[in-house]
């Protein structure tokens, strides 16, 4: 079975598009690059062209999430596997593909209706070093691991489950979380050396991103990062600490679009053995919003 090597990019919508250039600089770290395109902007976090594609749209919300593949021959041969596995797509024009600065492009839907990308042959700068947003004390760490994971909103977690298999991922329940009178058992897929790239499941959610996680080389950006946001007053949704299933130390907050960044460090590598965990080693207590 062919697969997916990483997230490589992800489009959302958002109302306030200066604002965001604004907080992707100052408080991520990201590199803001405008094209003199008025609709949208793009965000480097390495050598490609972009990772995050800022659109002004008022959604505020996911747009699309473009997931890797090796090359030219696994780009043909997961066309076969989604064909054979009752999976629509269809292969983007060679405009759209020089839109997202790749080589091609599939386009598909997974069950709940998020618009999936399946790419390879990103546009890659080593001409052009990432230059941060602000000071930072390291980089974020990307390679092989893609540009980090998200949760999203998944309504049938089993149709979810199959469709990200079919994409050549694994995974299941690493968590057994109560929240209430209620027990949540999200779903983490993995595609690489993270402990997951996409995971689903925990409920309640009114948009279809619940937050992107990005992750430093460098501790020390761990807290800087939560400083800044501390002074510039920015809604902290839960608190620094530690996961149990990627043993990442992060904090999660608030963008202009209401969903959150994880800004994260020390992620360990998958384990690629099935575990639950019923909380977190510390912290990561809820503050505004929380996980929700």
């Amino acid at each position: 079975m062919v697969q997916v090597t990483e997230l490589g990019y992800l489009g959302v919508g958002v109302k306030k598009l200066d604002e965001w250039k604004q907080f992707a600089a100052n408080i991520i770290g990201m590199e803001v690059v405008d094209e003199g395109e008025r609709d949208r902007c793009y965000l480097r976090m390495d050598y490609l062209h972009h990772r995050l594609v800022l659109h002004a749209d008022n959604s505020d919300d996911l747009m699309y999430l473009g997931f890797r593949v090796a090359g030219g021959e696994e780009f043909l041969e997961m066309q076969h596997q989604l064909s054979a596995a009752g999976i629509q797509f269809r292969v983007g024009s060679e405009e759209e593909a020089n839109e997202r600065r790749v080589l091609e492009v599939l386009k598909l839907s997974d069950p709940c209706g998020n618009p999936i990308e399946i790419f390879h042959g990103p546009e890659t700068q080593f001409n052009k070093p990432f230059h941060p947003g602000r000071r930072m004390h390291g980089k974020f760490k990307t390679g092989t691991g893609g540009l980090g994971h998200c949760i999203i909103r998944e309504d049938d977690v089993a149709a979810a489950y199959k469709f990200f298999r079919q994409l050549g991922m694994r995974g299941g329940v690493e968590y057994k979380i109560r929240m209430g009178a209620h027990v949540v058992t999200p779903t983490f897929m993995h595609c690489n050396d993270r402990d997951h790239t996409v995971a689903f499941g925990i409920g309640g959610m009114k948009r279809r991103l619940n937050h992107v996680m990005v992750e430093v080389d460098n501790l020390d950006d761990v807290g800087l990062a939560y400083e800044i946001v501390r002074e510039q007053k920015i809604p902290v949704a839960i608190k620094p600490g530690k996961h149990s299933n990627d043993h990442m130390y992060s904090f999660y907050f608030h963008t202009p679009s209401e969903w959150r960044i994880e800004y994260g460090w020390g992620g360990r590598p998958a384990t690629y053995q099935s575990e639950y965990h019923v909380r977190d080693i510390y912290g990561h207590e809820p503050e505004e919003g929380g996980f929700n």
